[in-house]
């Protein structure tokens, strides 16, 4: 993305976004845009494909501090609209700062150089535009290797999977170089030419005085070649919407929310850049019978009001094989049981603990002998301590 870029384009609006949004603000409002525009959602939506792209545009400014200020300090000095490509004939002639700035000398100068830490006007918007020296006309605006946008996506685990960790393919649908063209958007067999009025430069550029004024050249709308015969495929884009599958392994113990970085398998880069990263955004269903708490699997169990009172042995499962754990006698509802070591298995060999917690389950009504058994037994156990109950009683009924 050339920077010139940012003058034109407002990145908050394109997020939704206030200029003073927080980080967090701001990748919450990126993330619902790539869930409700994401290719995978949108098949064969041109529209929500553009609107995709140029969030995921805005973010990569927006999320980086430092490109953030640069973006900010440069819409406020120059304001939007500085570099309008395609412009309408008379509708005034467009600058480069690069050239503006490398023109002063003496005081102005140095004012200008104490405001952005002593590196001068001339210094920062040559290595933002790639623009000429200071006092001469404009160079011609060529992008280096550009890195490839980041690239986000969505997984749904299982249960199981989060704890155990799994590896699963994943197919993906982002922008790449056209095959049958290999991107140069001109159909097999011939070749774009380059454009004669801005000679390849894709600018067209004029003296006024002291200063150097460029535009970019309408004939080629500033990419500095003209295909005559554009590509079948890609329609003379050079790019076209590409389903890739990846294996990502899932490590161990992830969890819901989670978000995985995989570098350099996001979008290929422009002109041989490097890719971007892909951004893995786990959701993790629930289970039937598990819960999870950190590291540790949590269980709860059912037990009769027999079995609290007198103690058994308790045969639940795990994850792996079951395991039998001692409910002792007294054990009252509530009560916590720990099997070690059958928890999340973490990749350094460390584990959690499955969690039981017991249950006493009270039936919903007795007759016949089992009435009879329990009223027994309710004559033969002495009652509970109500002792302090029984003095707030009387004290409030005098």
């Amino acid at each position: 993305m050339s920077s010139k870029d940012w003058l034109e384009k407002d990145f908050y609006a394109v997020l939704g976004v206030t200029k003073s949004a927080s980080p967090d603000e701001i990748k919450k409002a990126y993330r619902k845009l790539a869930r409700d525009l994401h290719p995978d959602r949108n098949p064969d939506n041109k529209e929500a494909e553009e609107k995709f792209k140029a969030a995921s545009e805005a973010y990569d400014v927006l999320a980086d501090d430092k490109k953030r200020k640069e973006y900010d300090e440069m819409r406020s000095l120059f304001g939007s609209g500085a570099f309008r490509r395609g412009a309408r004939p008379g509708a005034g002639t467009q600058f480069d700062p690069s050239d503006l700035f490398g023109g002063f000398s003496g005081a102005g100068g140095a004012g200008a150089d104490r405001r952005f830490g002593g590196s001068g006007f001339s210094d920062i918007f040559s290595s933002i535009f790639s623009g000429g020296g200071a006092g001469g006309p404009a160079g011609p605006a060529r992008r280096g290797p550009q890195r490839g946008r980041d690239v986000e996506t969505e997984v749904t685990l299982d249960f199981a999977q989060a704890v155990r960790g799994t590896t699963l393919p994943l197919t993906l649908r982002t922008p790449g170089a056209c095959d049958t063209c290999r991107g140069s958007g001109a159909k097999p067999g011939t070749t774009p030419r380059a454009c004669q009025k801005c000679h390849g430069t894709g600018l067209i550029s004029s003296n006024q005085g002291s200063f150097s004024f460029s535009e970019p050249c309408r004939d080629c709308q500033g990419s500095g070649s003209i295909v005559d015969e554009k590509c079948p495929e890609c329609r003379g884009s050079g790019g076209v919407t590409k389903s890739r599958t990846i294996n990502v392994r899932f490590p161990a113990g992830v969890a819901d929310g989670q978000r995985i970085r995989l570098s350099g398998r996001g979008e290929p880069g422009d002109r041989g850049g490097p890719a971007g990263d892909l951004y893995v955004q786990v959701k993790v269903r629930p289970d039937e019978l598990f819960g999870r708490s950190g590291d540790d699997l949590t269980l709860t169990v059912p037990i009769t009001v027999a079995e609290a009172v007198l103690g058994t042995d308790l045969r639940v499962p795990t994850l792996d094989s079951p395991v039998t754990l001692r409910v002792p006698p007294g054990t009252p509802s509530g009560r916590k049981l720990r099997a070690r070591g059958k928890g999340v298995v973490r990749k350094e060999g460390q584990a959690g603990d499955l969690i039981v917690t017991v249950e006493v389950q009270i039936p919903a009504g007795v007759t016949g002998e089992a009435r009879d058994a329990l009223e027994k037994f309710a004559k033969l156990t002495p009652p509970p301590s109500r002792d302090r109950l029984d003095a707030r009683l009387r004290r409030a009924t005098g």
